[in-house]
């Protein structure tokens, strides 16, 4: 399916032609939430359909998702364009979906709800004024100061530190390369399967089941990471023992002062080895983008997750909100 006609629009699949329209429109606006990428929504778009096109001089980049359409993102553009195209967007959801509450606008940040609203009167509390809709806030983006997640700094960063030096001492003879599809590829894809494997090993058997469905997904995105890598704007690093990979992540720049990491994994038997790769990572980060922060996205709503996240410390937590129709 190339195309989607919705109305009088026409809705194109959303694919590698799609990297240089989104760009430029990405450059109307300056936030630092993760998902604000050309990178990260073509990724994580791999086992569904994306739909985009222009409306009202704004980029809008829609999800076709068991036959029903919602917006990954708000309209993308000047801000002055951003509450109109939002209204068509929901127009064009509705023409399309089996009901309205299907239609909804998510990933949108706090900064960009402005857009959305129709001034009426000076001093309104936003949501006051977002009178026809519902905004609901999700997730958080966890942003941390660059030097912070080098230096590690002061004793609430103690244990990161001692984690790093015992795997320092341990495997002294570890190197590290900046990942490359043709040499790296399928020992990327065979740590992932040893992570699952020793995830699901040492899961609760009944948490195994929804683990594996988000698996599923995540397989999927990093074969298209790999796959497409050389035409991403994005940068790999991979960590060697004794010859074998045993560690790899993902970035990419978001905007001016902040970069972001797309994917991180490690092997479970290295101990450090997270703590290791995630430092010489933010330093690699902060050598090619000269970025002040970086974004490591949010939870997933997972309890486990986010107390490694917040372990670092964060400098801010960037909410995320949806917008669905009253």
């Amino acid at each position: 399916m190339s195309t989607l006609t919705i109305s009088d629009y026409t809705l194109k699949h959303f694919d590698l032609k799609a990297r240089d329209t989104m760009t430029e429109y990405l450059k109307l606006i300056n936030v630092d939430v993760s998902d604000y990428t050309f990178a990260g929504n073509y990724i994580w778009l791999s086992t569904a359909t994306g739909f985009y096109t222009i409306v009202n001089e704004t980029f809008c980049l829609f999800i076709l998702n068991s036959g029903e359409l919602s917006m990954l993102l708000p309209p993308i553009g000047k801000k002055n364009n951003t509450y109109e195209a939002m209204l068509q967007c929901f127009d064009i959801m509705n023409a399309h979906n089996s009901n309205r509450n299907y239609s909804k606008i998510e990933y949108v940040h706090e900064e960009l709800l402005e857009g959305f609203v129709d001034y009426l009167e000076e001093g309104t509390l936003v949501y006051e004024m977002l009178k026809d809709f519902v905004i609901e806030k999700k997730l958080v983006d966890y942003i941390y100061k660059v030097d912070d997640l080098i230096d590690l700094k002061g004793d609430s960063y103690k244990s990161k530190r001692n984690e790093i030096n015992k795997f320092k001492k341990i495997y002294p003879e570890h190197r590290i390369e900046i990942l490359d599809k043709t040499a790296h590829s399928q020992e990327v894809m065979n740590l992932f399967n040893k992570w699952v494997k020793d995830r699901t090993t040492y899961m609760p058997k009944e948490e195994v089941e929804v683990f594996m469905d988000g698996i599923y997904f995540e397989r999927f995105a990093i074969k298209r990471l790999i796959n497409d890598y050389d035409n991403l704007d994005i940068i790999g690093l991979v960590i060697y023992i004794n010859d074998e990979i045993k560690g790899f992540t993902v970035g990419e720049k978001i905007n001016e002062t902040t970069a972001s990491v797309i994917i991180e994994k490690t092997d479970f038997e290295i101990l450090g080895c997270a703590q290791f790769i995630f430092r010489e990572f933010t330093k690699i980060l902060k050598d090619k983008y000269g970025v002040e922060y970086i974004n490591v996205g949010d939870d997933m709503g997972f309890e486990n997750l986010k107390k490694v996240k917040m372990s670092y410390r964060p400098n801010k937590l960037v909410p995320k909100y949806t917008i669905y129709q009253k």
